[in-house]
């Protein structure tokens, strides 16, 4: 029989830290994280892992210690939100072309100014192509499950790049959830151990890392990083097959619900696909054709198989719980360069919602739902791109 639990995002996380136990983890607190590592900090302190936890002065310092400890040959964590992962920004690129295989969860928080410390998805989108897999969390199920399959992802021999698995800052690291944590001794022989590759205290194999590379080499060894980081669906994929063995939860690139058979449709990450899905059943009660596409790998982005899934729609509205000012949102811009290509495209709006926490409420969702049936009868003209919820 499964044991089901009430924890938070954050005691979720740090459970999963515990089990998988990694060898150095170098983190700086900051809302709404800290709680995630606090927690992990009292395993540690009551020998409940092996892991050296490092205090670092900031969140560059924290990036800078755990590039060197996973060249040094270490399984290697740590986490952050909002400012400090912008605050990590130039390390980023540095974990990620000197393939460390760090893992770090991200509890999504807004970026200032004004300062706000609650959540939107400005932080990870801000680093979407800094090299680092994303993976992100509708639940602290998902969020949980995500940790344990992101070491085996990035401590593939075929990958060795680092993750990020991202989570709804308060609305899911601070809120009581029913989950499932898996036994221990699964945990541990589902991640494995950990062996190095080209590891600097390897003092028989000596090796370099971040070499000074010019014009002669940079250009092809950023090519070499993309094809490697092309390489990750078919990984992620297995990793997640894998997963649903020890679990019997399954896991794809994507999750789409009520999709197959829909005529208009909704694409949003993380927490609010649960609001999303319960709008999406009452629709369905009232004879609505609608379904929604949920990302969970976001880097690598899988072009090909999500405008499969989408590209029969008539209408898709894409929600952003972040911006590109001046441009179209993230998400929106990879959702319609998925379906660019295709013979007949759906029609497609952007609509930003929930930035610094702002509630995203079933009518939110409601509205975008009654906005996707007019533009289907063509009863209305509408902007690409637009805020809802604003208050007036």
């Amino acid at each position: 029989m499964k044991k089901m639990t009430a924890v938070t995002g954050n005691e979720a996380l740090a459970e999963a830290l515990r089990q998988i136990n990694p060898d150095v983890c170098a983190a700086y607190p900051i809302t709404p994280q800290t709680d995630m590592m606090q927690r992990f900090s009292d395993f540690v302190a009551d020998g409940l892992v092996d892991t050296e936890l490092m205090l670092v002065e900031s969140e560059h310092s924290a990036m800078s210690a755990c590039i060197g400890a996973s060249a040094g040959g270490g399984r290697v964590a740590t986490a952050t939100s909002g400012p400090g992962l912008a605050l990590m920004w130039e390390m980023l690129y540095v974990a990620s072309g000197m393939r460390c295989p760090i893992v770090m969860p991200v509890i999504n928080r807004a970026l200032s100014a004004p300062l706000n410390i609650h959540c939107d998805h400005s932080d990870a989108m801000g680093a979407r192509d800094s090299g680092w897999i994303q993976l992100w969390s509708e639940n602290a199920q998902e969020a949980y499950d995500n940790l344990i399959m992101a070491f085996r992802i990035a401590e593939h021999a075929d990958i060795r790049l680092p993750v990020m698995v991202c989570m709804d800052g308060f609305i899911i690291s601070h809120s009581l959830g029913v989950m499932e944590f898996l036994a221990d001794d699964v945990v541990r022989k589902f991640v494995g151990d950990f062996t190095p590759q080209d590891a600097l205290l390897d003092i028989g194999r000596p090796v370099s890392y971040g070499p000074l590379i010019v014009t002669d080499q940079y250009h092809e060894y950023k090519k070499a990083q993309n094809d490697i980081m092309s390489s990750v669906f078919d990984v992620a994929a297995d990793v997640a097959t894998a997963f649903e063995n020890i679990s019997g939860r399954h896991y794809g690139l994507f999750e789409t619900y009520k999709l197959e058979d829909a005529e208009i449709g909704i694409v949003v990450l993380n927490s609010a696909a649960g609001t999303c899905k319960d709008m999406i059943d009452e629709a369905r009660e009232d004879g609505v054709k609608i379904g929604l596409l949920k990302p969970r790998l976001f880097r690598p982005f899988p072009y090909g198989p999500i405008g499969d899934a989408l590209e029969h729609l008539k209408v898709i509205c894409v929600l952003d719980r972040s911006d590109s000012f001046g441009a179209f949102a993230p998400l929106f811009s990879e959702i319609a360069a998925s379906l660019y290509p295709r013979a007949n495209r759906p029609f497609l709006i952007n609509r930003i919602y929930g930035l610094g926490g702002r509630d995203f409420m079933p009518e939110h969702v409601a509205s975008v739902i009654n906005e996707m049936i007019e533009i289907t009868g063509h009863k209305t003209t509408v902007l690409p791109k637009k805020y809802i919820s604003l208050r007036q």
